[in-house]
């Protein structure tokens, strides 16, 4: 897989989990159903899922440097540094999601970092 398809990828990916944690904030979905089942209180909730909005926010802007840096055949060593460490951050997300308490973060959220730790290791590598 080219460097610039799995970008793409990760466009999407983070897209779609924007999309769902803005659905969480606003209580579309309930926030028992996500965070491993742990979270007690709306304000808890409000601060977990701001900080991972930022958080992929951050993600999806460095992702977004990658990518211009590809068309421009460069490299930035900070950029593939940082997504050494997303590719980090999503393999321990991927064992943290196997013991969540709700099948629907099982299955999809496993499945979604594990992807991601995957994709991440396509981007930065060499």
């Amino acid at each position: 897989m080219s460097k610039k398809a799995a970008l793409w990828i990760m466009f999407v990916l983070l897209g779609a989990v924007l999309v769902f944690h803005f659905l969480i904030l606003t209580e579309i979905i309930p926030f028992d159903q996500v965070w491993a089942g742990r979270l007690k209180s709306v304000e808890e909730m409000r601060q977990f899922e701001s900080f991972s909005i930022l958080m992929n926010v951050v993600m999806l802007s460095v992702f977004i440097i990658k990518y211009r840096l590809l068309i421009k055949d460069k490299r930035n060593r900070v950029i593939d540094i940082l997504i050494w460490i997303f590719a980090g951050f999503f393999a321990l997300n991927t064992l943290g999601n196997l013991f969540a308490q709700s099948t629907l973060e099982l299955i999809l959220g496993t499945a979604l970092t594990l992807i991601s730790a995957v994709l991440c290791v396509v981007i930065a590598k060499k």
